[in-house]
């Protein structure tokens, strides 16, 4: 039986722009490095493997990011570039928020684009999906009743 969720991780071809990314939503950049060795090669089943990692943690301290570049063997696609909501597999991360309309004009700012629109859900949440780096949706949800 599993005790808690460790992280999730997230291939990028560009590993400062998700750094950069998630640093804008508010996590925390918690480590950084290379990951080489037959130990690494052995726990993901591929061969002369070389990628590096940062380690991203949730302004709570609970939740965390692995994000990771591969330099060999290079990353390969999954799918389209910005695949659907709709498309099988891993398609989201839910992050709370406090303020959703002030998350949203900052994402914007920088030039992230919300996948949808932001909508209520009955008088509980305020809920948006944005388009991260990669392709990745990243929702994020308002509580509006304790």
């Amino acid at each position: 039986m599993i005790t808690r969720m460790d992280n999730v991780g997230i291939v990028f071809e560009d590993l400062d722009a998700g750094v950069a990314f998630f640093a804008g939503l508010g996590m925390r950049l918690e480590s950084r490095g290379p990951v080489r060795g037959r130990w690494a090669e052995r726990v993901v089943g591929l061969d002369d493997m070389s990628l590096d990692v940062a380690m991203m943690r949730t302004p709570d301290g609970h939740g965390r990011l692995e994000l990771m570049q591969f330099h060999s063997p290079a990353a390969v696609s999954g799918g389209p570039a910005s695949p659907p909501a709709n498309a099988l597999g891993i398609r989201r991360i839910m992050f709370a928020v406090d303020d959703i309309d002030a998350e949203v004009a900052g994402l914007r700012e920088r030039g992230v684009q919300l996948v949808g629109e932001v909508v209520r859900y009955e008088d509980l949440y305020k809920l948006c999906y944005v388009r991260g780096p990669e392709g990745i949706i990243v929702a994020l949800a308002e509580q509006l009743q304790p």
